[in-house]
């Protein structure tokens, strides 16, 4: 009887205990999504670097059930702004299309290789699979 007792004690605390994880993380949810609809709204790669501390933020409080999909996209986000720093180029001035002429091809490479990587199928399905969980768990989108 002690062990069943024990044993619920503990399936309750767990249960409890993920509650307040999933609280703390959809009031994180709730506190970033004006900021990061602000610093998103201009769309492409500026956006998403502006937006990356808060990211690190929801991450930190995330659920582990999408943990992995929270450092996929701060690592491919983190790859990217370490590429243009690297390179010396400020994320807001560049254009891909028309990258400064001083840039090495090796910058260009690595530039455009972390580019790609942030824009790949992966990183928009762990994107999309963030703010669905935001939709159906917080029941409120990710950004405003």
């Amino acid at each position: 009887m002690n062990r069943l007792a024990i044993g619920l004690l503990a399936v309750t605390a767990l249960l409890v205990g993920c509650a307040t994880d999933q609280e703390r993380y959809c009031s994180a949810v709730e506190d970033h999504q004006n900021d990061l609809g602000e610093m998103l709204a201009d769309g492409g790669t500026i956006g998403l670097i502006e937006a990356l501390e808060s990211f690190r933020e929801l991450a930190a409080d995330a659920p582990g059930d999408i943990s992995d999909e929270w450092r996929l996209v701060i690592d491919r986000i983190e790859g990217l702004d370490e590429a243009l720093s690297d390179a010396g180029v400020d994320s807001a001035t560049y254009d891909a299309e028309e990258p400064r002429g001083d840039l090495s091809e090796e910058d260009r490479a690595e530039i455009t290789s972390a580019a790609e990587a942030l824009g790949a199928e992966e990183t928009q399905k762990a994107l999309g699979g963030l703010e669905q969980q935001a939709r159906d768990v917080c029941q409120t989108p990710l950004v405003l």
